[in-house]
């Protein structure tokens, strides 16, 4: 019985050894759409492209190709799933315009808070309907939740914002479904790179700007041209992005090398949202501080305005078959959730 259980040791140590050693080395190239310098943005898939070989023993490497030199940012979705480039970092709320339902695994108007974002994403049913999402509208892609960021801010503004009212006719860069938000409360919105929004706020070609959080949008400058900063970020209260990999090549990978991507862009969610948490602080202490920049909190009457307005575009949304099931899964998990969430946490100061 010894003998016969050190050869099935044997023969399975080698057996995992002969699978290693026939796995293709795999090189991933990568475009993404946020600038690798920005943090909590960018630095997440330079900490995932860092980590895979060394986790992987060499078998995965990333080469990343930052926004616009390889892919356009918007177009990332596209060259991934033609086969241009075997993968591809973006935010899914870039292809809504082609599926509406991509919005909602980014982020959503008075959504989920990070912690519970990711107990849908990984534990709800989040992640298959994300897959089966890209699935069913025909691109050819393996979709990865690759890194995490909690609340942005409400955005930049030149003037400041005493009502409803003082919105309208306003052109303003906004994301996603915060957008069409705008729209219903008569703002002009549009969709700029990150890397050309500080151009158009200062030759006026947009009169205020919501991006991200402060310590990544002090990386643009918006401070120096829009002086009154608005929270909560009600339009994106958490925000997934995406490591989107060529089926092919998602495929032809053995078991191994796919479960060491999981796990680093698991461990890459984890590791955004505590860099995200951490570097927020020292950036209001310097706008507030050194830059005059006047930091304002939305009163309960905007909020009101903005959330009743995102009812009016979740029904128009929803006449989406996807976007529908999606939101109802989603709203159904938080309803329960709700049961925990209201119990569980202190309030705060």
């Amino acid at each position: 019985m010894k003998k016969t259980l050190k050869t099935l040791l044997a023969t399975s140590a080698l057996a995992v050894c002969c699978a290693a050693a026939h796995a293709k080395p795999v090189l991933l190239k990568t475009p993404i759409a946020f600038s690798s310098q920005l943090p909590a943005l960018g630095t997440p898939i330079s900490w995932v492209a860092d980590q895979l070989p060394v986790v992987s023993g060499g078998e995965l490497k990333m080469k990343l190709y930052e926004p616009g030199k390889l892919v356009a940012p918007l177009q990332i979705l596209d060259a991934v799933s033609s086969g241009k480039v075997n993968s591809g970092y973006a935010i899914a709320g870039y292809w809504s315009g082609k599926i509406p339902a991509a919005a909602i695994f980014s982020t959503i108007p008075f959504g989920p808070e990070a912690p519970e974002f990711m107990a849908w994403m990984y534990y709800g049913n989040g992640l298959k309907l994300y897959q089966k999402m890209y699935d069913d509208a025909g691109y050819n892609v393996h979709v990865e939740p690759c890194a995490l960021i909690s609340p942005e801010t409400s955005g930049w503004y030149k003037k400041p914002i005493n009502s409803v009212g003082d919105l309208k006719g306003l052109n303003i860069r906004f994301y996603g479904l915060g957008g069409e938000v705008m729209q219903k409360l008569g703002v002009s919105t549009s969709l700029l790179p990150g890397g050309e929004i500080f151009g158009a706020l200062e030759k006026g070609a947009i009169d205020a700007t919501e991006f991200s959080q402060p310590a990544i949008d002090e990386k643009l400058g918006f401070y120096k041209v829009a002086k009154h900063n608005y929270f909560p970020g009600w339009h994106q209260q958490a925000t997934f992005f995406e490591l989107l990999i060529n089926k092919k090549t998602w495929d032809g990978m053995s078991d191994q090398q796919r479960a060491v991507i999981s796990t680093t862009c698991k461990a890459s969610v984890t590791n955004s949202v505590a860099e995200s948490e951490y570097i927020q602080f020292e950036a209001i202490k310097a706008n507030t501080e050194q830059r005059g920049v006047t930091i304002h909190e939305w009163p309960p009457e905007m909020l009101d305005a903005f959330r009743t307005a995102w009812d009016q575009v979740v029904e128009e949304q929803k006449k989406d078959p996807t976007f529908a099931a999606v939101y109802e899964d989603l709203s159904t998990f938080r309803e329960n959730y709700k049961l925990w969430s209201t119990r569980a946490f202190v309030p705060r100061d």
